[in-house]
């Protein structure tokens, strides 16, 4: 091959490597609708699935009690480390509400699901509309999604809410923050 013939090659190869495709909406599993219906919903109000047991809720059900919301990623070894936590608080007999929000649009019902059966995991798991993820953000900052700094929020009986400190948190530290509430 002479020198035009490798030029001419790479470019029809830089071409197409440059085209892309118009993707679709991206649709919401739990609803088969796109997510971009609720822009105007608040974070507590967006219809969720949860992967372990099928059953649909909302944030805003459980009004009148204590929450803690861990926003994680499955690939996150912190994130489990925290989940681990999570369970042996459950396995003393605490009441709190444990929701686990996967915010990573990377993963699927799939691997939140495979994630949990391995762990042993078997409180609420949800795979996060982005719309959700995008109004948690603009309450608590993007620190609430940064899966590895094992975000928690607190939700406390009427429903406010706050972002609890950065990092692994014991049960000692996690009973400490819902005992002080919101």
């Amino acid at each position: 091959m002479n020198k035009t013939n490798i030029f001419g090659l790479f470019f029809v190869l830089f071409l197409i490597s440059c085209t892309t495709v118009q993707e679709s909406q991206p649709t919401s599993i739990e609803t088969g609708s796109s997510d971009e219906t609720n822009t105007d919903l608040d974070w507590r109000d967006y219809p969720l699935n949860d992967i372990n047991s099928g059953e649909d809720f909302k944030i805003s059900d459980f009004k009148g009690q204590k929450i803690l919301l861990e926003s994680f990623a499955v690939w996150c070894p912190t994130c489990t480390k925290q989940q681990r936590v999570f369970q042996e608080l459950i396995k003393e007999g605490d009441e709190t509400i444990h929701i686990s929000l996967d915010t990573d649009p990377n993963e699927d019902a799939s691997l939140v699901k495979e994630h949990t059966t391995q762990n042993g995991f078997s409180w609420r798991y949800v795979i996060t509309p982005a719309t959700m993820t995008k109004s948690l953000i603009n309450e608590f900052g993007i620190s609430v999604v940064n899966a590895p700094s094992a975000p928690v929020i607190l939700v406390c009986e009427d429903q406010s809410a706050r972002l609890l400190k950065r990092g692994l948190k014991d049960s000692g530290e996690i009973k400490d923050e819902v005992a002080k509430g919101c």
